[in-house]
């Protein structure tokens, strides 16, 4: 007779969402098995930035302060475990298109939320390659997380301590009571389900409200280019090294696949004119549904009806930001009995009540 296998947790996907909730777990000596068919790919394209800042409009993003004294510590106990570099300390500019944007960027670094953030020294444009005639300013506390390697490194490390299964988690195996639930050999007392986009698939929480928007970057090959800076106009131009920038990032709120699209690249090279001078050469473009809702608020909470069936979903465009800060709130939500924040609880749903 085959031995039974017992863990805390279960956990379905292995993005930012899955990795941040792993932490958690290793932290509280937690037990868990983690599953992931490789099928969700926008942690691993994502653009990696954590910017306290929303540069369209110069509001400050919703609990930045928070996620980032949870993110930024969660990251670093990474890197010391997998031995190796993730947090690149990137500064953040904002190109101005005008005297009046200089001007709403100073009205903005008045308020309190924003001081901080903001600098009030502008940068002139000493960069013949950069088309920045009004200047830059400059977000404060930026960076970047390599998230492909973050993905890549974790499911080593998971595999490597035999904690990962490669492969689909079949939801009609999974076998519900009282007080635990098994799967296929596998006895746990909860399971967790961040799985992005693919939760449209899972029979508990399917009628979520996941939009998901398709978001396409392109890489390309700049020797002349020279910035160490992440640069914010109509797109990000954001420096990986080696004289390699990702440039990104599209939403198309129709299309539904990971594949990648000419009008994306043309969309992305068209909007690169009006920032650089110099000559390139694409030599990457990649694809994925990041999984956003409409309140822009993540999807967190216990199923109405299985009381050991979780979800930790709806990052978004900022899953290196708000993933440790969600993962702490549902963890203390099932181990301590802790609220979770309403606004992310998915009871705001009348549906999951």
């Amino acid at each position: 007779m085959t031995k039974l296998e017992e863990f805390d947790y279960i956990i379905i996907g292995c993005g930012l969402a899955g990795i941040s909730f792993c932490e958690k777990l290793i932290a509280n000596n937690k037990t868990f098995i983690v599953f992931d068919n490789e099928s969700q790919q926008s942690s691993s394209v994502a653009g990696g930035l954590y910017n306290p800042v929303i540069l369209k409009r110069f509001t400050s993003v919703w609990k930045s302060k928070e996620q980032l004294e949870l993110a930024l510590p969660v990251y670093e106990q990474i890197e010391k475990r997998l031995n190796t570099t993730l947090d690149f300390k990137v500064p953040v500019y904002r190109k101005f298109s005008s005297i009046e944007e200089q001007n709403d960027w100073f009205a903005a670094s008045d308020k309190p939320n924003l001081s901080p953030l903001l600098s009030t020294k502008i940068h002139d444009n000493k960069n013949e390659n950069l088309e920045a005639a009004f200047g830059m300013g400059e977000v404060l506390d930026t960076g970047r997380i390599d998230t492909k390697l973050l993905v890549e490194s974790y499911k080593a490390f998971l595999e490597t301590n035999k904690k990962l299964k490669k492969e689909v988690f079949n939801y009609d195996d999974l076998e519900l009571k009282e007080t635990s639930l098994s799967y296929k050999g596998i006895i746990a007392k909860h399971i967790i389900f961040a799985e992005g986009f693919g939760l449209k698939q899972n029979p508990f929480f399917k009628e979520l409200p996941l939009t998901g928007v398709k978001g396409e970057l392109v890489t390309i090959h700049a020797p002349e280019l020279k910035i160490d800076f992440v640069l914010k106009s109509s797109v990000f131009i954001i420096p990986i090294g080696n004289d390699l920038y990702r440039i990104g990032s599209t939403y198309d709120r129709v299309d539904k696949t990971n594949t990648i699209t000419p009008k994306a690249r043309e969309e992305l090279l068209e909007k690169l004119k009006t920032l650089i001078t110099c000559d390139y050469e694409v030599v990457n473009q990649v694809a994925a549904i990041r999984p956003t809702t409409k309140d822009r608020r993540p999807l967190v909470g216990r199923h109405k009806e299985c009381e050991n069936v979780y979800v930790l979903n709806g990052l978004g465009t900022r899953g290196v930001m708000i993933g440790p800060y969600v993962a702490n709130q549902l963890y203390n939500f099932i181990e301590n009995n802790e609220a979770l924040n309403e606004e992310i609880d998915i009871k705001r749903f009348k549906d999951f009540r």
